[in-house]
């Protein structure tokens, strides 16, 4: 019988039982490479330390604008050393669960000024974009000059979080997709993201790895790309080999049949989100003087925060929650207040509709957000927590199976602007793949009906890092 994404869902929910039933220990000389490369094809530079959207004039050539988009989308942007070790591993800007980074950039450029028309791959590690094809590349139909495929490799999950590991690597795809988005909207770009496409044919396009697959297409366009003639010679392909990420490649049986039963596009049409009001009326939101550049190279998933007495104050969750509400669609937030200025210690549940809070439970709950948190601190020394729940239900009636990725990509998203604006406004954030699922939804009394938690997070002022350097 094939797999339905309620199978999938159910059979890696985590609880006390099943964490004991299944301990893990990870094979640390089997760890995936962060990094894929194709060996065998030319290498084009990105000119170095470009300078942040709108620091400076508009690029003046197709290599100057990618540079500045992946610089403050995709790139490295710090490094940790582990004092044990010595080893030294790199901090990226868009966030990861486990910073195991399951996505790749692929894009293909269309008449770029001074660069070549043709299908590339991003490599993160040198800051370099890898020539795979050149020529025309009308993916899904575009004609966009700028066109990303963002693909997933489970297994870089897969070696830490085992069955669990679909569900973060469709959290990153979100994640990514925003970084992109919201980098290109600084350069002057509107982007459009593509999630109904035949997943095999855009592989077999784009001469994928089996062990990687394409999950989001985003096109951009807009005044500020440099724009010349487009070329129209055919294609030419360079091959190249992709490198191999481990010795030994463990199979996943769950995680490829959710794959695969995900992959059939289903369109209807998609029932109104739930709306409510509540008795808290948010404030304008707080602004923050920090440029884009500046914010993204520095944002930083938080290993604690700091607890006691500092607070957050009312705007600066009122700005947070503005960022994330032009994205929910599928996802209503719950909130774990501990220490916001001007609102008491409980849980709430945001309208956005209304901007508006609704009082759920009353008290302190920094030893229940933690202990749902899997025991992780940080969710009770945190300002505020969230628990994202995602109406599976409603997108499954609307897109089948393939409506599980878009509620998931939906959640990275929101958490990827969560990131955004904490760090605009002087805070830290991080997300949190895992938590009791049941336990979540027996304690904000949710039904299945009404959605199933698909993400938490946290923000709140971050515990110094010493290991961290830019």
């Amino acid at each position: 019988m094939a797999m339905t994404w309620r199978d999938y869902h159910e059979a890696t929910k985590h609880s006390v039982e099943s964490l004991r039933r299944t301990p893990h220990v990870l094979h640390w000389e089997n760890m995936p490479d962060p990094f894929r490369h194709y060996e065998g094809v030319p290498v084009l530079d990105l000119p170095a330390d470009p300078p942040a959207p709108g620091a400076s004039a508009l690029p003046a050539d197709g290599a100057s604008f990618l540079s500045q988009l992946l610089y403050h989308s995709a790139a490295i942007s710090a490094t940790k050393l582990v004092p044990s070790t010595g080893f030294r591993y790199a901090l990226r800007v868009n966030p990861s669960s486990g910073n195991l980074h399951p996505t790749e950039f692929h894009f293909t450029t269309r008449g770029l000024k001074d660069w070549p028309d043709g299908l590339y791959h991003y490599r993160p590690s040198s800051h370099m974009a890898e020539q795979r094809a050149i020529g025309e590349f009308g993916i899904a139909g575009s004609a966009a000059p700028i066109v990303f495929i963002l693909t997933s490799i489970a297994w870089r999950e897969e070696w830490k979080y085992r069955d669990r590991a679909y569900r973060y690597c469709l959290h990153d795809i979100g994640h990514a997709w925003q970084s992109l988005a919201l980098a290109a909207e600084a350069m002057g770009c509107d982007s459009t993201a593509i999630v109904d496409f035949p997943d095999d044919e855009v592989a077999r396009i784009l001469r994928l790895n089996e062990d990687e697959w394409p999950m989001l297409i985003l096109e951009l366009r807009g005044s500020s790309i440099p724009m010349s003639e487009p070329e129209t010679s055919d294609t030419v392909w360079y091959g190249g080999t992709a490198n191999q990420l481990s010795k030994e490649t463990i199979a996943y049986p769950r995680i490829d049949a959710i794959h695969a039963a995900t992959k059939r596009v289903v369109n209807s049409a998609v029932e109104p989100a739930p709306n409510g009001s509540g008795e808290i009326k948010l404030p304008l939101p707080a602004q923050s003087t920090r440029s884009f550049g500046e914010v993204v190279r520095s944002r930083r998933s938080a290993l604690d925060f700091v607890g006691g007495t500092r607070s957050m104050t009312l705007p600066q969750l009122s700005a947070v929650l503005e960022a994330a509400r032009p994205l929910l669609a599928f996802v209503q937030l719950y909130l774990y207040v501990h220490r916001v200025e001007g609102l008491a210690p409980g849980v709430y549940r945001f309208w956005p509709d209304q901007s508006e809070l609704e009082l759920i439970k009353t008290g302190d709950q920094r030893v229940v957000a933690a202990g749902l948190s899997l025991g992780q601190d940080l969710a009770g020394n945190a300002c505020v927590a969230f628990s994202m729940i995602g109406d599976l239900e409603r997108a499954a009636r609307a897109h089948g199976d393939r409506g599980y990725r878009y509620v998931y990509f939906e959640a990275g998203a929101v958490g990827h602007r969560f990131y955004l604006a904490a760090q605009a406004l002087g805070l830290g954030a991080t997300g949190i793949g895992a938590f009791y699922d049941e336990e979540v939804h027996r304690y904000l009394h949710v039904t299945p009906d009404q959605g199933q938690v698909v993400y938490h997070f946290a923000i709140g002022y971050p515990v110094p890092d010493p290991r961290l350097q830019a």
